[in-house]
This record gives C-alpha cells, sequence and structure tokens, in this order.
C-alpha cells in the first residue's frame, strides 16, 4: 500500500487572510488561490514531496481546542515567538502551565499550535512535547 498525507486542511472564515499568515510564518508560497481555498506550499528548495496545508473557507467560528494542531520545531524559540506575535499570532493559555517547554499560540482565526524548544543532541524528540488534555 502506498499512502501520504497531501495536505492538512484547515476550516477557516477567510482563506486569504489565514494562508498569509501561514505562508510568512512557515516561509512557504502561495501556491493556489480562489474565493473558497487557498494551498500554501513548501518553497522550492524541499527536495521530495511535503504535505500542503489547505485553507478552506467555512461558515461559522472556531468555537472549542483544536483537535489536531502543529507543532513548530525553531532554532531560536524565543525569537520565533517575537517573530510569530509580529505576525498577528498570540499566546494563548490551553491549560499548559508555566512548567512547560513550550509555547501555546493561537494563528489570527484562533487555531492553536506549539512552538517546541530548540532540539539539541541530548534530549529526545518528544521528552516534554505532548500536551496534556485540556
Amino acid at each position: 500500500m502506498t499512502l501520504r498525507i497531501d495536505c492538512v486542511t484547515v476550516d477557516c472564515s477567510d482563506p486569504a487572510r489565514l494562508a498569509r499568515f501561514w505562508s510568512q510564518a512557515l516561509g512557504w508560497m502561495i501556491d493556489f488561490e480562489d474565493d473558497a481555498e487557498v494551498a500554501v506550499t513548501p518553497s522550492s528548495s524541499h527536495e521530495g514531496h511535503a504535505t500542503d496545508l489547505l485553507f478552506l473557507r467555512v461558515p461559522g467560528a472556531k468555537q472549542v481546542k483544536n483537535r489536531l494542531h502543529l507543532d513548530l520545531r525553531p532554532d531560536d524559540q524565543d525569537a520565533e515567538v517575537a517573530r510569530l506575535e509580529g505576525l498577528g499570532a498570540r499566546r494563548v493559555d490551553i491549560g499548559q502551565g508555566d512548567s512547560q517547554t513550550w509555547v501555546v499560540m493561537a494563528d489570527p482565526e484562533g487555531n492553536e499550535f506549539c512552538v517546541l524548544r530548540v532540539l539539541d543532541d541530548t534530549l529526545s524528540k518528544y521528552e516534554g512535547d505532548v500536551g496534556e488534555p485540556a
């Protein structure tokens, strides 16, 4: 069996606005856009196939915590959090507490995502990166 994730789809009120945020946040390009959907894809510097982000217009606003979110791994957590805030993200409290190694943020439509700690050779990739149910 050959199966891969082609895109992660995000329901939203304003696909163009949210796609521009994520395009700038990730350094990706807008590959397709119409009134109902916008696709954001990795730049051509990524080799092979990468999963796209697809933003679809839906009625109504986000109501509760996401069941799926992105974890972003930076080279400098503080600098990336500040940069993302400058793009329109904000820090949010979903019950994670103050002792966590990641920063929970929300994009301009309130979709949560995490900015993880810097990974080094002495730490497990997942140690301390999994949230507890809110």
